[in-house]
């Protein structure tokens, strides 16, 4: 592919900083550089939540950007960067799955995306999230990879790359994000105006992703569900009434965990409507009203998939408690190591199991009778 853009030129607010990737500055600089001769195809690969969404927004603007782009998607960038932000630019399509995973129907969806000309820029870019989710799919999706439109990049991500798509990633640049430390996550955290006490219980909690941490810097119940995760071991006594008693406590701090994600979402609809109620009054109505129907439609089911994997990553924080707690049993002699090790893998094989099952939260009483029935409490 010829050249691009140069990353950071003038007209475009783009610096060689990497703020708007925090926690990532290699992934940042590879990025950047990529910007000013991109290939074909990238593949982001890093546990979820480490900003590889927002970053392949970013690079997507850099790529269609006359100027370069500006980090973080907009911004004080131009008019380009500010519709690829918002997810209106003609030429950046960011392709959700539906379902639990990616399927060959899907997969030729992508195909037809990639083999569009660009509308407005040098170039189109799709964006293809969870690309470990698309096993079944791999084959439709290679030849894609293999031979793209000379017009198109793609930036696909990835939590890890499963030996069925190992062929595709080679077709593509990789690019690793890693987690952030508790240290890294707090001062995020505090220099977007977190208190500090809050910002710390969000860093110890949220794994090493800085989405998640956001999320529970202003949830006021995180440290209160990690504590009654915790506590599940030293509950479990060897009876099936116990252990539906506890399933169901823990179903009901899930389902109250996303009160702060519903929050800040009903108020995103809240602002689109009054928008579009100031749209409709500056083109033909029908148009308008067929226009922010279809805003609406596709802000909800941003909405569902976003409350979709808040459930997902509340459980894994879950399940990272009682880890924690019966590797702390075996740490004190309380526990047989050999049990304790049985436990843990479990709760790993639990925890590896909702990237294709999400919210199955029956599967919390069958995970906590396999526990009673180790003898680990």
């Amino acid at each position: 592919m010829g050249e691009g853009p140069t990353a950071g030129a003038p007209g475009c607010s783009a610096g060689e900083s990497a703020a708007w990737l925090p926690g990532q500055p290699a992934a940042a600089r590879a990025l950047r550089a990529a910007a000013a001769k991109p290939v074909h195809a990238y593949l982001l690969v890093g546990p979820p939540g480490m900003g590889k969404l927002a970053a392949a927004k970013a690079f997507a603007a850099m790529l269609v950007c006359p100027a370069g782009g500006a980090p973080g998607g907009g911004g004080d960038g131009c008019e380009a960067c500010r519709r690829v932000a918002e997810g209106t630019h003609p030429d950046v399509v960011v392709f959700e799955r539906e379902g639990a995973a990616l399927t060959i129907d899907q997969a030729r969806e992508v195909t037809r995306l990639s083999a569009r000309s660009p509308l407005e820029a040098a170039r189109s870019v799709v964006v293809l999230p969870d690309l470990h989710l698309a096993r079944e799919a791999a084959p439709a999706l290679l030849k894609t990879f293999e031979e793209p439109s000379g017009q198109v990049v793609f930036v696909a991500l990835a939590e890890f790359v499963p030996p069925e798509l190992v062929t595709i990633a080679s077709r593509c640049v990789r690019i690793d994000f890693r987690p952030l430390d508790e240290a890294q996550l707090a001062q995020a955290l505090v220099a977007e105006g977190a208190d500090r006490d809050r910002a710390a219980i969000a860093a110890r909690l949220a794994g090493g992703r800085f989405d998640r941490a956001r999320l529970l810097a202003g949830d006021t119940g995180a440290d209160r569900r990690w504590r009654a995760w915790a506590a599940v071991p030293g509950r479990l006594d060897g009876s099936g009434a116990t252990v539906a008693q506890v399933a169901d406590e823990l179903a009901d701090l899930l389902k109250h965990s996303a009160e702060p994600l519903v929050a800040r979402q009903e108020a995103e609809l809240a602002a689109l409507t009054d928008a579009n109620a100031a749209a409709l009054g500056t083109v033909p109505a029908r148009l308008a009203q067929g226009a922010t129907r279809q805003g609406v439609r596709e802000l909800e089911e941003r909405h569902r998939r976003e409350q979709r994997r808040q459930r997902t990553d509340e459980l894994r924080t879950g399940l990272a408690a009682l880890a924690g707690a019966y590797r702390d049993q075996v740490a004190s002699g309380a526990l047989n190591p050999e049990k304790g090790a049985r436990a843990v893998a479990l709760l790993d094989q639990f925890s590896a199991d909702l990237a294709y099952n999400p919210g199955e939260l029956l599967a919390i009483q069958a995970l906590l009778v396999r526990l009673d029935r180790l003898g680990a409490s």
